[in-house]
């Protein structure tokens, strides 16, 4: 799947949260319509079939209840692809990595293979089950961990048992750590903790630059990987380093530098740091540090200020705005405003942002802000995920095009809009603006709620404290215990109070919603070039 990921660690987000983030993006010429649901313990899979694989997995029998954004058309899988858990672990996957021949000839993927001939005959070759991707990731991992590091542990467990059929990169993140895991061929990978003062930025191209092997098989303090990668690099040449003293660089060794990277993916890491960094290099020009096109873009960078839920909508929405390369711009020419991807894209299925914030109660320490459709075109408004049910606005989506669902609404807005992008680019910023707002104003009156509830709530709030305090390592605090952190999650008069929330959310939303549809509506139809001035009134 084409998609984008920007991932902020705690200390370079505008109020100590881990934040990930990734546009879902479909495969061209295809549209997914998505919904918003929550899965509950009694309805997850004891044993898990993948459709594109046709492989079949025996799940543990204690899953936690979870949120997902999967397809509303099941024909290809679920493809939960963005969700958090009871224990406040967030999951997004995945992006879809390119690699290289090295890599894929030292550990093919593991590809479903059809029968054969037939049944009963000498020469009938029964089926052979394919290895794990993106349809399958979320659904068989999210349920099962209860910290980011086991996030990481538990997927490359399955890699190693399975292996996959793509490349992938894979975010986990709890209220203290960001994990960013990359598959390398079939059953090898490895992951970085990002920075706690960085922001990761990631296209459809494998990016970690720099990777400390010895802590990976070591401390894992920052690092993690296949037990046995250092054999497997260095038994397929893999490490391009020329002195030997040079850092492990896996862009190098396992991704791609290829000629359609520099049109697909290199300009989306260039277009985000050169937005959250203006000033520490010179992105424009003949002189420029980095281009659109080069290839070494660093993978973590520390943001010149700190990054808010508005800079990450921005920047996963972006179309080179303020560049050659806008195409509704009015620099450069017709070549230049098509010569790179843009982020915010036509086929754009979701964007899914999981903020876990260390400074509230774990009862509503998470929210997953959501948006559907084309992001230049769209608003990212927030929900609390641990609920027991989610608006049907957002749930209830079909195949079936309609106004009644977010995601069709969205759709069709885009469409529209894009044809009359002056012109309506006023109602779309008004209308951001104003659901934004809706969406802060929400979180803050829902956190005073639940924080006048008292009692349990209070408690909570003491050890959420605790807890920062020993993330912080300044005191001598133990990190709250899963099962505690999962107990109160599990507060029903919270839970009641979160979904109430999302509720008004969702009807202020579509209240918003179809008046900007009625606006763009009534523009764009007076554009058609059928019309004429002369009226029979």
């Amino acid at each position: 799947m084409a998609c984008t990921t920007i991932l902020v660690g705690k200390d370079a987000s505008y109020d100590g949260s881990t934040i990930i983030a990734r546009n879902e993006d479909s495969a061209n010429g295809e549209f997914n319509p998505k919904r918003f649901v929550v899965v509950k313990p009694d309805e997850q899979p004891r044993e898990y079939r993948s459709v594109i694989s046709h492989l079949t997995i025996d799940l543990p029998d204690d899953p936690l209840q979870y949120t997902a954004v999967p397809n509303a058309d099941l024909k290809e899988g679920i493809w939960g692809e963005a969700g958090v858990n009871e224990a406040n672990v967030a999951m997004s996957a995945t992006e879809t990595l390119t690699t290289n021949e090295r890599v894929l000839g030292a550990d093919p993927f593991v590809e479903y293979r059809a029968a054969r001939g037939r049944e009963g005959d000498s020469d009938y070759e029964p089926a052979v089950p394919g290895g794990i991707g993106e349809e399958d990731f979320l659904t068989i991992v999210l349920p099962y961990v209860t910290t980011a590091r086991e996030g990481v542990q538990r997927l490359g467990d399955l890699l190693k048992e399975y292996g996959t059929y793509e490349m992938n990169g894979v975010a986990f993140s709890d209220a203290d750590e960001i994990w960013w895991m990359e598959t390398v061929g079939g059953h090898h990978w490895i992951a970085k903790r990002v920075p706690d003062e960085a922001y990761v930025t990631m296209p459809n191209q494998l990016g970690i630059d720099e990777f400390d092997l010895d802590d990976a098989l070591g401390e894992q303090e920052n690092h993690m990987c296949s037990e046995d990668l250092v054999e497997f690099i260095e038994r397929n040449h893999l490490d391009l380093a020329v002195e030997s003293t040079s850092p492990f660089n896996p862009r190098d060794a396992f991704g791609s530098h290829s000629d359609s990277d520099h049109v697909y993916n290199t300009p989306r890491a260039w277009v985000m740091q050169r937005f959250l960094n203006p000033y520490d290099e010179m992105w424009d020009g003949p002189e420029a540090d980095h281009r659109p096109d080069s290839d070494d873009i660093p993978w973590a960078r520390q943001p010149e200020r700190k990054v808010t839920i508005e800079d990450v909508k921005y920047v996963l929405s972006s179309h080179y705005q303020g560049t050659p390369f806008d195409p509704y711009g009015h620099l450069g020419d017709e070549h230049t405003r098509h010569m790179y991807r843009p982020i915010g894209i036509n086929r754009q299925s979701q964007l899914a942002v999981m903020q876990i914030r260390p400074y509230r109660p774990q009862s509503d320490r998470a929210i997953q802000w959501i948006a559907y459709g084309s992001n230049p075109f769209n608003t990212l408004v927030p929900f609390y995920p641990n609920v027991n049910e989610t608006p049907k606005y957002l749930e209830d989506t079909t195949t079936r095009v309609t106004s009644e669902n977010f995601y069709w609404e969205n759709r069709i807005i885009a469409a529209l809009c894009d044809a009359a992008f002056a012109e309506t680019s006023n109602a779309i910023e008004r209308y951001q603006e104003k659901t934004g707002a809706m969406g802060h104003r929400l979180i803050a009156a829902t956190d005073e709620q639940v924080a006048r509830l008292g009692g349990a709530d209070e408690a909570a709030a003491a050890l959420a404290d605790a807890e920062l305090e020993a993330a912080n390592a300044d005191g001598d605090v133990e990190p709250m215990d899963p099962e505690d952190i999962i107990d109160a999650t599990r507060n029903d008069e919270v839970r009641d109070i979160l979904a109430a929330a999302n509720q008004t959310m969702a009807d202020q939303l579509k209240t918003e919603t179809d008046q900007l549809l009625d606006t763009v509506l009534y523009t764009v139809s007076m554009k058609m070039k059928n019309g004429f001035n002369r009226s029979d009134n």
